[in-house]
């Protein structure tokens, strides 16, 4: 463990089987884990707000890292993981309330998508 944080490489194994070793490593090495602290229902709400305040809370997750990494491996269906909003397998910049979508808030989704693909 180097600098607060805790990787899959230091547990033996690939990302996406490590992920369960480091969340039931973290609190034994005295790292806090928002994930594990807050309602964990925060990280699989319907609501925009809800969704972003996880990944706000994610932000200083000393496993993030490694929590995106399994998430986009075993393409998660849905939540937050690792700091981003995962739908149907894929990261998206936000989760649009219901309705419609504005032509700038489409504009903005597909600049994030060619930026992640990037």
């Amino acid at each position: 463990m180097d600098g607060g944080t805790i990787t899959s490489e230091e547990l033996g194994g690939d990302q996406a089987t490590a992920l369960g070793s480091l969340l039931d490593a973290a609190p034994r090495a005295g790292l806090d884990l928002p994930c594990r602290s807050d309602d964990a229902d925060l990280w699989f709400a319907e609501a925009p707000a809800e969704l972003e305040r996880a990944k706000a809370l994610c932000t200083g997750c000393p496993i993030k890292a490694e929590c995106l990494a399994g998430a986009l491996s075993r393409e998660e269906p849905w939540g937050v993981w690792g700091g981003e909003i995962f739908e149907r397998g894929t990261v998206i910049p936000r989760k649009r309330p219901r309705g419609r979508p504005s032509k700038a808030d489409m504009a903005r989704d597909r600049a994030y998508a060619a930026a992640m693909s990037a």
